[in-house]
Order: C-alpha cells, then structure tokens, then sequence
C-alpha cells in the first residue's frame, strides 16, 4: 500500500460509522490521523502536512454536514480549500450523493470500505488535474451533468459570473493552481437572460 503523507480528518460520530473509519484508515500509512476540530486546528496540521483528507462518517442526514463541508470548502487557506472531501456512505441514495455533490464533495465511497478500495480511490485524489468551480454558492470540483445537475453555472447562478480553476494536489507541495479563469456574461447577455 502506498504511504499517504497527508492528514486525514475523520468528521463524523465518535462511535459506530466515525470510530470503523478511523481505525480503516489508521492502517494507511498517514502522517496523522486525527477526529475534525475545526478549520483553525486543519489549517495548523496544512502547515506540516500539505494535503489534508477530510472523510466524513456516514450520518443520517447528509444536510447536517453542509456547515462543516462549508467551513472547509470557503476557507480562506489554499490547502484546505482545495482539500479531498470524501463521504463514506453505508446505504447509498441519489438524493444522498447529489447533495454531497451540491456541498462540493470530491467523492462519495459506497460499501464495501475494503482498505484496497479506500485507498484506491484516496490515490485518485493526488497527482491528477481536477477542474473546480466557484459560484457564490458552490465552491467544488465540476460535477456538471451528474444527477441532473445543470450544465451550465449560468443555470445556477443569476449573474452567470464564476471562477474556474484547474489544481493538482501534491504530497510534498500540496495544492497547486494551474489555472485560474474568471467568467462573466457580456453585458448583452445578462440583459436577454432577465
């Protein structure tokens, strides 16, 4: 198995869900494993560690994650903005996954959590250009056309405006921006739309 020099951040319950994906992913290789405290406590390990994982516990109700989805997602700090957000689902649902993919989620894992499973697709993660999108209301990976979701931001957004930004994740640098492009609709445009 190859050795994740990376935090990984297990969000989620202490018990049941939390405490089986704590002890699967303690088993590869990271440079720590720790329970999320808080963006402030992400961005200190960012310093030491460039490339953190969040894995977040299978829960109930997959809305009640969008605060701490949210937290990470518009961060301030590059190296948590950009990091994989992984949901680990137990009984898998479109509905379940297409909000995971609306709080900007890099991957939703279904059963079975088979340690070769699990780090295979933590290792997608790395080393590979992603396209993200920013909006003023979703800041993730593009995920146009999956579940019925738009095809095009303008769809999403009133004022059509959004950024789109191509990164490659990197154990020993972290996140690299590639590419930065800033859209915004002719002014033509904005008009036939309204």
């Amino acid at each position: 198995m190859m050795a994740m020099k990376a935090t990984a951040y297990v969000v989620g319950p202490h018990d049941g869900p939390g405490a089986g994906l704590t002890e699967m992913v303690r088993q590869f290789d990271f440079v720590t494993v720790q329970r999320f405290a808080g963006v402030i406590q992400a961005e200190q390990q960012a310093a030491r560690t460039p490339v953190c994982f969040f894995l977040f516990a299978a829960v109930d109700n997959v809305g009640n994650l969008r605060a701490i989805a949210d937290a990470i997602r518009f961060s301030a700090n590059r190296r948590i903005r950009f990091s994989p957000l992984m949901y680990f689902s137990e009984s898998p649902s479109s509905q379940a996954i297409g909000r995971c993919i609306e709080m900007g989620f890099d991957d939703v894992v279904t059963m079975p959590f088979t340690p070769a499973r699990v780090m295979e697709r933590m290792t997608r993660q790395i080393g590979r250009r992603f396209t993200y999108y920013e909006t003023a209301r979703y800041f993730g990976p593009d995920r146009r056309g999956r579940l019925a979701m738009p095809q095009r931001v303008e769809e999403v957004e009133p004022d059509g405006q959004f950024r789109r930004l191509e990164i490659l994740r990197h154990l020993g640098t972290g996140v690299n921006v590639v590419r930065d492009d800033f859209f915004q609709p002719a002014a033509g445009a904005q008009r036939a739309r309204g």
